[in-house]
This record gives structure tokens, sequence and C-alpha cells, in this order.
């Protein structure tokens, strides 16, 4: 019955609709405006449109205007109501936007059915979805730009304690166009996959009764996109300035050690305090257990439990050093071996003032990238590395944007800001 009822208020609100939007002739003074090529179009009739609104299907009529010199004709109240080469209204496409940066396009028909009541195909919603992720990143990029000359975002001065910037990259599969000339991870076969470079900035007032940091409730945001580290430094950087950090008493940049994070934060947040995630760390220490005892679990435990205690403690120097004598000693044995205990020797000693834990947790610093590594998950993983699915650069930065926007809270200001244009 309540089923039947919502079907009735639709149909009734369909032609409540269709009657406002039943448009009459311009009136002498309005029968010529002007035409994208230069010249006048002139009004010729009312025209009728199909539309698709959140109670249904509705009619509008409206003035159709065509100019004689370039044969191209134009409906002005089609760009006013938002449906200018559209088949569905503003309100339609939002709810594209939301089921459409949740689910598979496919899966999305479902609830837009069962929640809303509106026979919606695949295509649509992935057309939606993209768009107006699309227009998301594209107002991204202009913030971006006009922070490349300088011209930041007006942020009021705040009392922020502590300011983390984290930074990591997550593997997205792309569909062959999107990886052409670019070299796998297996020697000789071509790429899979693109990596979009992801950023989160979060805050930090204090700690708890055990010393321990707290992150500030809600204070997450995060950014994203398939691009160079060159590109998404200005990214993360802007979305940084737009928080506050200007006003941050303590700055930290949070990574896994990969050179490009560095390199980024050298550039763009010079001062700040740089930590290696600590469970990155363990995980490089990990794998030089695993070279040296492949098929010993027991051996394995044994060697990690002292590595690790000089990995905590934050005396760095000495396990270089136990690294590389390690990697001497197997140099004839195990030359393969030898030489990726090297390289992981090499990493700790790059990031030695970096690893400071003891330092970093007596401040009460976080030491840990989970806030980014959840990101890579929920952001990109559930939505864009699902079984089956392949992506276009535009298609995931789209989506990508879109998520991003509404994990952050800011998918109903762009809609107001949308709607006020």
């Amino acid at each position: 019955m309540e089923t039947a009822v919502r079907s009735a208020m639709h149909q009734a609100g369909a032609s409540a609709l269709t009657q406002l939007l039943q448009y009459d002739p311009p009136d002498e003074e309005r029968r010529a405006i002007a035409c994208p090529c230069g010249h006048s179009a002139h009004y010729k009739e009312l025209r009728t449109k199909a539309i698709l609104t959140v109670v249904g299907s509705v009619k509008i009529s409206r003035p159709y205007y065509l100019c004689p010199q370039c044969s191209k004709g134009q409906c002005p109240v089609d760009a006013e109501l938002g449906i200018a080469g559209l088949e569905s209204s503003p309100g339609v496409r939002r709810m594209q936007a939301v089921v459409g940066s949740e689910m598979p396009f496919a899966k999305a028909c479902e609830p837009m059915k069962v929640l809303a009541g509106l026979e919606v195909p695949a295509k649509a919603i992935e057309r939606a979805a993209e768009a107006i992720g699309t227009e998301i990143a594209r107002r991204d990029d202009g913030e971006i730009a006009r922070a490349k000359q300088l011209i930041l975002p007006v942020v009021s001065r705040q009392n922020i304690p502590i300011m983390y910037v984290l930074m990591d990259g997550v593997q997205i599969p792309a569909v062959a166009a999107a990886t052409e000339g670019r070299a796998g991870s297996t020697e000789g076969q071509r790429a899979r996959t693109r990596e979009c470079k992801l950023g989160a900035v979060y805050t930090q007032t204090t700690v708890d009764k055990e010393g321990w940091p707290i992150r500030d409730p809600d204070s997450t945001t995060y950014v994203g996109a398939i691009e160079t580290a060159d590109q998404f430094g200005p990214r993360i950087y802007t979305e940084a300035w737009r928080r506050g950090w200007e006003w941050a008493v303590i700055k930290i940049v949070i990574g896994d050690g990969a050179v490009w994070i560095w390199n980024q934060a050298d550039l763009h947040f010079p001062g700040a305090v740089q930590i290696v995630d600590l469970y990155h760390a363990r995980q490089h220490l990990w794998e030089a257990a695993g070279l040296l005892y492949p098929y010993d679990a027991v051996a394995k435990q044994r060697w990690m439990v002292p590595m690790k205690d000089l990995l905590e403690h934050g005396r760095i120097e000495l396990l270089v050093e136990w690294l590389r004598g390690i990697a001497t000693e197997q140099a004839s044995a195990q030359p393969g071996a030898a030489e990726e205990i090297s390289k992981e020797a090499a990493y700790f000693e790059t990031n030695a003032e970096r690893m400071r834990y003891p330092v970093f947790r007596e401040k009460g610093y976080f030491v840990g990238s989970g806030v980014i590594e959840a990101g890579c998950k929920s952001i990109a993983g559930v939505r864009l590395k699902q079984t089956g699915m392949h992506w276009t650069v535009r298609g995931a930065n789209a989506i990508i944007a879109l998520r991003c926007c509404r994990f952050n809270q800011r998918f109903e200001d762009f809609w107001e800001e949308t709607r006020a244009a």
C-alpha cells in the first residue's frame, strides 16, 4: 500500500511539475536573442522535451530559437534549468552521482529503482557520475592553478596544535590505452594498472592518558588523482593550505619512504617534521628476513626480534651496520639476497632521521600511516578495484574526485555552488 501511495504521489508531482514547465511564447521584445555565431537567433515555436525528474518523467514546453545564418537552434530555458543537452534533471543527476560513486554503475540501477522509484539505465548513471566528478575535478584544478600563482584561499586564523599531511599511492586497474608504453612489474609485460596518488590531511589536539596521540574527530580530508608526483604536490599542498596549514604550530609529513613523497615534502612542506611510517619500516625488515630464511618461519621470527628492537628504539645507524654486515657475509653464498639486503640497508640509512620513533612518541606524534592506508582502500580500492574493472584515466579521476568530495563532506557545498551559478 505504501508503495502504491508513493507511486500515486510521484504521478501527481509529475503532473504538477509538467504544468509548471509550460512556458509561454516570448513577447515581441524577446523574439530575437544572440547566437554564438555572432548573429541573431529568432523565435520559431514552442518545442516539447521529455525530462526524467525525481518524481518521474515530465514534459517541458519552451521557446525554440533558430539562427538563419548558421542554422543552429537553441532553447535558453534549458540552460537556466540545468538540462541543456541532457535527459534528466539536476535532482536525478545528483542521485546518480551518489550511487555511481558508491557502487558499479550496473548495480546502481537497483537502488535508483527501489529507493527513488526511478528506472535509470546503467549508462546514464555512468555518464552523470563521471560528468559531475569531472566538474568537481575541474574546480579543484582551478583552485590548484590559482595556488600556483600564489592566489591562495583566505583561511581565517585557527588554533591548530598539530597538522599532518600523508601521501601514498594505490594501483588502479586500467584499460590498455591508459597503460600503453608503460612497463609492468613483470619483465617483458606491459603495465595493467596506473598509480593513483592519494593524500590525507588531519589534525591532532591532544593525547590520551597513556600518551598516545588522538586524531581530532572528523578532521580527515582526502585528495587524489592519477597523475605525476609533480602534479600531485600542488594538489596536496592546496588541500593542506585550505585546512589551515599556515596556522599549524607543528607540521608533520608521514610517508612510506617512497622517494617521490619526500621530494614533494621538501618542495611544498619545507621545515615540516618527516616521519617514515613505522609499519612500512617493519615490512622492510620482514622482507630482509624472508631473503635470509625463506623456508624457516621460526628462524625468521628469531632474527626479527633484535632488528625490530633496534628499529623501534631509533638506533638506525646500528641497524644499518648490522644489515651491511649480513650482506657482506652472504655475498658469496647468496649474492642475490646480499644485494637486496644492501638495498634495505640503504633504505634505512637514507631515512634514518625520519625513524627517530622514541623521540616522536615522546612528543606525542603519530608514527603510523593508517589513515592514508585506510583512504587508499575506502576512496579507491572499494570502488575502483573490483573484479573485472578497467578504467580510463579520465573516468577514474572523475570518480576519485567525486568520492573525495563526498568523503570530505563538500558535496552539498558543490551542489549549492552549481545551483547558484
